[in-house]
């Protein structure tokens, strides 16, 4: 009874030190444009997009193990912040920050389970399997049809250029064809619109 205790207090702790994650903010705007996003709205947001855009993929992926990634993968930026993904300078040391929150958030829980999550976040981060590339996707996807929606959004805001958006977007590509061609024209269209400069 006494392990069952402490196993329960650490993952009690556990949840609630996540807890904030909702109050890390992203550079994207919501789609109303009201505020911008937290990052466990990415992250719910993501999970949503692995169960409706699995169809579009040409091989099956384990989805329960997609799910786990994407709610998992941005709880590094409790501590390392998130840094924006069109800032070089923002970028230096994410790494070692990222790494350093991932040993003491997922070492928070009993060690079976912060094996597995910080497992499942260095799969994502490595991004070499079917379902971590699949994750990896939709991370791009979700703030790029954001921006795209919001008549440009944070791509206005920082002035990014077309081609660094492309650049980007390049991963979407090796796991979706059918994502791919999205990607393209929507990209097309958001230059055709003025919310993208060439």
């Amino acid at each position: 009874m006494e392990q069952l205790q402490k196993r329960l207090a650490q993952q009690i702790g556990f949840i609630m030190e996540i807890d904030k994650l909702k109050h890390i903010y992203r550079q994207n705007l919501v789609a109303d444009r009201s505020r911008r996003e937290n990052d466990t709205e990415h992250s719910w947001h993501l999970a949503v997009m692995a169960v409706l855009l699995q169809e579009y993929l040409p091989e099956p992926v384990d989805l329960l193990k997609v799910v786990k990634m994407v709610l998992l993968h941005d709880l590094v930026e409790i501590d390392a912040g998130d840094a924006f993904c069109y800032d070089p300078a923002a970028g230096v040391g994410k790494e070692e920050r990222e790494e350093a929150a991932a040993e003491r958030l997922y070492g928070l829980l009993p060690p079976d389970q912060a094996e597995e999550l910080k497992g499942l976040w260095e799969e994502f981060e490595a991004r070499e399997t079917a379902e971590a590339k699949f994750a990896a996707c939709l991370d791009r996807l979700q703030p790029f049809l954001l921006n795209y929606f919001t008549e440009g959004g944070t791509w206005r805001i920082h002035s990014v250029p077309s081609q660094k958006v492309r650049e980007r977007m390049a991963p979407v590509g090796e796991i979706s064809p059918v994502l791919e061609e999205l990607v393209a024209q929507t990209i097309q269209k958001a230059i055709d619109q003025g919310y993208l400069k060439e």
